[in-house]
């Protein structure tokens, strides 16, 4: 179990990356196909965990993930949080998380020294519109550009390149450095050569990402420790029971991989 508190004590640096719209079942068989070796070694066991996700689309499950709410085990039964909010008198919190005593987790981590950089991915991190300027508007500092966006066939590799570029910025200063992979968020027919996006290609959009992200998390760890957490936001509906897209209370949505480790 990863004790959060003490990793903002050491003043550890967070990765925290979003695989937008990856739905669990395609992580899970992606992996076991092993079209994703670079996660394979990374994760815990090689393995994703099924977890819920708070949210059903892109902004409100990153709201709810920027305030102490990352997805959830499919269980009664939850592990210690590994972050929330300064919670009510009466409410007991297990000594492991991190509390912080601010509107949102950035704000808190600020609180402790870290410099919070967003890469944005979808166009909720664009700054295109008001909307779209919500999220990274809530970092020290945001990055977007079109090449980062999911119509780009190499996103991955352009975002990976800007973290890397903003990690050697801070060599000695703990880093939030939050990465919104949009590879795996439609369209994504382009990893298939086909105009639809579909269960497959969203499996090839992400066996495209592993070798990028598997370099991002090399280039982070080579010189320091680092806590590691990836996750979707949502996932995405394919035409099961009728459905497509998201914003829906489907499991093909509501079910996402997660994955929290501390490098060596």
């Amino acid at each position: 179990m990863i004790d959060a508190a003490e990793v903002i004590r050491n003043e550890t640096s967070i990765l925290f990356v979003t695989l937008d719209s990856l739905r669990y079942d395609v992580a899970r068989a992606v992996m076991r196909a092993g079209q994703t070796p670079r996660l394979a070694k990374l994760l815990p066991g090689g393995a994703w965990e099924e977890r819920r996700t708070p949210g059903t689309f892109t902004l409100p499950a990153h709201m709810a993930f920027f305030s102490g709410f990352l997805p959830k085990l499919p269980q009664p039964v939850q592990p210690p949080r590994l972050w929330e909010c300064r919670p009510p008198a009466f409410k007991t919190v297990d000594q492991g998380t991190f509390v912080f005593d601010a509107p949102n987790l950035l704000t808190g981590l600020a609180q402790h020294g870290y410099r919070t950089v967003c890469i944005g991915g979808v166009t909720y991190f664009s700054r295109e519109t008001p909307l779209g300027s919500v999220l990274p508007g809530m970092f020290h500092e945001d990055h977007w550009r079109p090449e980062f966006c999911s119509p780009e066939p190499d996103s991955t590799r352009h975002q990976v390149a800007q973290a890397l570029v903003i990690a050697e910025q801070y060599p000695s200063r703990p880093l939030f450095l939050f990465v919104n992979v949009s590879a795996t968020h439609v369209p994504h027919g382009h990893y298939t050569g086909d105009s639809k996006d579909s269960w497959q290609s969203q499996a090839a959009a992400l066996a495209y990402a592993d070798e990028h992200l598997g370099h991002l998390v090399d280039g982070l760890t080579r010189t320091k420790r680092w806590l590691i957490i990836m996750c979707a936001d949502h996932g995405d509906a394919f035409g099961e029971d009728g459905y497509h897209g998201r914003g829906i209370a489907h499991p093909s949505v509501l079910n996402v991989p997660y994955a929290a480790l501390l490098s060596e």
